[in-house]
């Protein structure tokens, strides 16, 4: 069976390219994908047979090989510089741990800044 790449899928619209080993382009529809996967990212590697529709070459009985690699886990912060943002968060959040005790919020400016940090962290961990 000839293996490929995805070259584009649409979702909502339900089909999209396969590229070959072969450099030959086929055209891949949903309904051919394992019932396991609804869409498929670009840079998926696909095991597919091939037949001839009404307007070219096209996949059957598609099979996932590897999930296209993750750009967001690839450009995120080593491990070793999460630790130490990690730790300053920790540090910000004990000082302001110890005004709200005091019955004292942060000043805007200084909340803007924690919640920033928050969803920026936040974005890290669910890369």
């Amino acid at each position: 069976m000839p293996t490929g790449k995805v070259k584009w899928f649409d979702a909502e619209k339900g089909f999209g390219f396969i590229t070959g080993d072969d450099g030959q382009e086929v055209y891949l529809h949903s309904s051919a994908l394992p019932s396991s996967a609804a869409a498929v990212k670009s840079g998926t590697r696909l095991e597919y047979g091939i037949a001839d529709g009404r307007r070219g070459k096209q996949a059957l009985s598609v099979r996932i090989l590897s999930e296209a690699p993750s750009v967001v886990r690839a450009t995120r912060k080593p491990a070793d510089e999460m630790a130490e943002v990690i730790q300053d968060l920790v540090n910000l959040l004990d000082h302001t741990t110890g005004q709200l005790r005091k019955g004292h919020y942060p000043k805007s400016e200084q909340s803007k800044k924690i919640a920033a940090l928050l969803r920026r962290v936040a974005d890290d961990f669910d890369a």
